[in-house]
């Protein structure tokens, strides 16, 4: 009689106790995986809340969707975290040149139509070229820059930096998305610092962006409507008849935040929430909705949540066993920083109002499937960390 108790392998029930410490199944960064998760379902929370009063007979119109675009962004998510990123970094010239198509026919056809146009409009889905933008632009100037394996960056490299992120950042602008195109210009900023460009490489970069943007309102790239919100910022007290719109949206997200108080007014019980005193509140200030409902705890409870997921990341970038996987890490965090702080801030009234959405929170198929992409892609950096 053969004893294969004594010869079997131990198995604690675990499907993938018999794998490889270093095997990427068992390497999921968890802790960020349900940060981000917990983002998701916290931002359906606040588009039903800020959206449901906004279309007669259909209050689940816009929340409806979103659960939509978050079951696809899971899709997403899975394929990237499966494929090994050095993998990706193959594709990542095809992608960034798929892109950048979709910005040139964009911009073509808006010229043919005599209008501005920022996404293709696909009947029930509209897709916005300039989120992919972002996912693109990162993989491809992180590949760009591990290519040279040094702790500095060159001035070669760092021109080469530039006319990859620029050629994208200009079509952005002349959308015109000044939004989208300041997220393009954070990640050069923030992957040029990690990979050691010099203090006066980032100063040229902030200064080649404000020169871009100067010379996009000098010319009139951009429309009417962003001037006025320009305007607005500069003087936020202003009567100017032509101004009032903008005035009305801005005051009343501060309204929303200063009258939430320590505790907020409840779920649902937030008049400017509620009414239609900030237009499309569910995507450009989906703060304000969270601070007039749940007040101050509410608004730093969301805000922990955002530091948590930039903690780990940060965490995995120094995990990481390349160049690369630390590029892709630092680009990722510093959109997500840069568009929080932006969000937050258009709505507390320090930075100018620009309609860039609050990662995760903010509706909109676009940024929420491309986001979901990214953090798959930072996990895949932290499930290879070890092979």
């Amino acid at each position: 009689m053969t004893l294969t108790f004594l010869t079997r392998r131990p198995d604690s029930g675990l499907g993938n106790i018999r794998r490889s410490p270093g095997d990427p199944s068992r390497n999921i960064d968890w802790v960020l995986m349900s940060v981000q998760w917990l983002l998701v379902v916290v931002g359906c929370f606040v588009v039903y809340s800020a959206s449901r009063t906004r279309i007669e007979g259909d209050p689940y119109a816009f929340v409806n969707r979103q659960v939509v675009f978050a079951i696809v962004g899971s899709v997403v998510m899975t394929v990237v975290m499966s494929m090994d990123y050095e993998a990706l970094k193959d594709r990542a010239v095809t992608l960034y040149g798929v892109t950048v198509s979709l910005l040139l026919l964009l911009l073509l056809l808006g010229l043919a139509r005599g209008e501005d146009r920022i996404s293709f409009d696909l009947g029930p889905i509209n897709i916005q070229p300039a989120e992919l933008a972002k996912f693109a632009t990162m993989l491809l100037l992180a590949a760009y820059l591990a290519e040279e394996r040094t702790d500095e960056v060159s001035y070669p490299r760092f021109l080469g930096g530039l006319v990859l992120a620029g050629f994208p950042t200009v079509l952005i602008i002349v959308q015109p998305d000044l939004g989208s195109a300041s997220v393009l210009i954070a990640l050069v900023m923030g992957t040029l610092l990690v990979a050691g460009a010099r203090p006066k490489y980032i100063a040229a970069v902030s200064i080649l962006a404000i020169l871009t943007v100067v010379a996009a309102f000098v010319t009139r790239l951009v429309n009417s409507y962003q001037v006025n919100r320009l305007k607005v910022f500069l003087d936020q007290e202003t009567t100017d008849p032509s101004l009032q719109d903008a005035v009305y949206q801005a005051r009343n997200a501060m309204r929303a935040v200063g009258t939430g108080g320590i505790w907020g007014k409840g779920w649902l019980q937030g008049p400017l929430t509620n009414g239609r005193d900030v237009p499309v509140m569910w995507a450009d200030f989906p703060f304000a909705a969270v601070a007039e409902q749940f007040g101050l705890v509410g608004g730093v409870v969301l805000l922990a949540l955002f530091v948590v997921a930039l903690v780990r990341i940060w965490r995995i970038a120094g995990l990481s066993k390349d160049l690369l996987g630390t590029y892709i890490c630092a680009g990722v965090f510093t959109m997500v920083l840069w568009q929080v702080f932006q969000n937050v801030g258009m709505t507390l009234g320090i930075t100018p109002v620009t309609g860039l959405p609050m990662p995760f929170i903010s509706y909109g198929g676009s940024s929420l499937v491309v986001y979901c992409a990214m953090f798959g892609l930072v996990q895949s950096v932290h499930m290879r960390r070890m092979r």
